[in-house]
């Protein structure tokens, strides 16, 4: 008889922050797809990586059970050190992109594949989409120690979706500085002549250009912005109402490079 399956990955820095993910947490909250991928009659959600302490996984459990009453959260580690006992109605378990054989309705991941090499990244991806409940999401990315700047891949069963860059309209002077907390997938390709880094230089143009806007606040400003990179033919999705969040999201084929 075999013993315990290995999770799937190598323990990691694990540092952590209370309320370092909140931007992560208010976008799934708030949009339609998560709400979706969770409408069953029992979803289950998996914070994966939640480092040495669990308070990210119950931060998250709380604000998405704001919008999905019924949602069952587990936090995992590859760390057993890191095992903690349930708390909040969180549970958490040893595992790793293999995800414990859970089949989860949505899973992030943060800042777990930032310390992995780039060409490790696919696998990671494919065996995490591979265990997912039909219709369910992953949101892998990165942000900053104190989750002032965040960017991550929206991905389903059949691979990514959308990238989303998300950041505090008081911390950030330029869409740009958000380069050095790209998701690892794309942040090496951050070079003129790239995808990404035309993005990036558009949106620069674009929030220069609404400069004037600039006495009504970073949050106006930015929608401005935003709306002009849509009118340039860019596809940027324009979110609903207003946000305490900056955020810039395009098709994943917009900024993958080319095979």
């Amino acid at each position: 008889m075999s013993g315990p399956r290995r999770p799937t990955g190598r323990i990691t820095r694990g540092t952590t922050n209370i309320n370092r993910l909140r931007r992560i947490d208010r976008a799934m909250a708030g949009d339609r797809r998560v709400l979706a991928a969770c409408a069953g009659p029992s979803p289950l959600a998996v914070d994966l990586g939640y480092g040495g302490r669990p308070d990210t996984a119950v931060e998250m459990a709380r604000r998405l059970r704001a919008v999905v009453p019924g949602l069952d959260l587990v936090g995992l580690e590859i760390d057993p050190a890191r095992i903690v006992e349930p708390r909040d109605g969180v549970r958490f378990a040893l595992g790793g992109f293999e995800l414990a054989g859970l089949r989860p309705n949505l899973v992030r991941a943060f800042n777990v594949l930032r310390q992995y090499d780039e060409d490790e990244v696919r696998d990671a991806w494919t065996l995490m989409r591979s265990r997912l409940a039909p219709g369910g999401l992953i949101v892998e990315g990165t942000c900053d120690e104190i989750g002032r700047r965040c960017c991550w891949v929206l991905l389903d069963e059949d691979g990514p979706i959308e990238l989303t860059l998300c950041w505090s309209p008081e911390h950030t002077d330029r869409p740009s500085e958000l380069a050095p907390r790209l998701p690892k997938a794309l942040i090496h390709h951050n070079v003129p002549g790239a995808p990404i880094h035309e993005l990036l230089t558009r949106a620069d143009r674009a929030w220069d250009r609404a400069a004037p806007q600039a006495a009504f606040g970073p949050r106006d400003r930015w929608r401005v912005a935003v709306r002009a990179l849509r009118d340039e033919g860019l596809p940027v999705s324009i979110p609903r109402g207003r946000r305490v969040d900056n955020m810039l999201t395009v098709p994943w084929s917009l900024v993958a490079d080319p095979a």
